[in-house]
């Protein structure tokens, strides 16, 4: 196995295609995948510029789902958080005959380019921490106090590096990271209609706004759903966000 494929479930249950977002890892999948979807086989790839995936250029929805098309073999049912949401969109629109329905996690899709401006900002001048305390404050006060605190030291544990410094920072690669939230202010494309799409907002975000739910529910086959919870949506509400899941399989 490919160090930067992740796998999970049997090599007979129905295909599902787990996409995380920015600044994360295939990994993050894992508890979903093994404790509330065990029926299902999961390829959650880190994607170019994350984990161990590669880093290098372009840094583009484009050369993302060239890395994906070459992953897939069949058409799968792509689940998909935040960023990786807005890369699924782009598949099903370039690659439809490989998508077999959406399921679009709190999709940073067609944002507004000072908001992700100030972000990508925000990010360069905080590249790392003093040590994996002063990391997981940051967790936790951006979107992951309502994840289990089991959920929050795995990912501790997968996604930190030290740095030549001494410090720890995320296993992703700056650059490619910086200029993927630029991608995030390009204009909303939605996916073909013929592909089932099942939107989850998370109440406490900012991401999803009132008219990208208007641009999804012109789709003729659009479900919507909304959870209390902040972004991180499948480790905030494993249990609720595998029956979404489920409702697609």
């Amino acid at each position: 196995m490919h160090e930067a494929i992740h796998r999970f479930g049997p090599a007979d249950g129905p295909l599902i295609l787990a996409l995380h977002g920015l600044t994360g890892h295939g990994r993050r999948w894992a508890d979903l995948a093994d404790n509330h979807l065990p029926e299902a086989r999961v390829i959650a790839p880190d994607l170019r510029g994350h984990g161990r995936a590669s880093a290098l250029p372009p840094w583009t929805y484009e050369r993302i789902i060239d890395d994906l098309v070459e992953l897939l073999t069949e058409p799968a049912v792509v689940l998909a958080h935040s960023f990786g949401a807005a890369v699924a969109v782009q598949l099903a629109h370039r690659c439809p005959d490989l998508v077999r329905a959406l399921v679009l996690l709190d999709p940073a899709i067609g944002l507004d380019p000072q908001l992700v401006g100030d972000i990508a900002e925000a990010g360069l001048a905080r590249p790392d921490y003093a040590d994996i305390a002063e990391a997981r404050r940051d967790k936790l006060e951006t979107a992951w106090a309502d994840v289990d605190p089991a959920l929050l030291e795995a990912e501790l544990a997968e996604h930190l590096v030290s740095t030549p410094e001494g410090r720890v920072r995320w296993r992703t690669h700056l650059p490619a990271v910086t200029s993927f939230w630029g991608q995030l202010a390009r204009a909303l494309v939605l996916p073909p209609p013929q592909i089932p799409v099942v939107l989850v907002k998370a109440g406490k975000a900012p991401f999803v706004t009132p008219a990208h739910e208007a641009a999804f529910a012109t789709l003729p086959s659009f479900t919507r759903h909304e959870f209390d919870c902040d972004h991180m949506v499948a480790q905030a509400r494993p249990a609720d966000t595998a029956d979404v899941v489920r409702s697609v399989l």
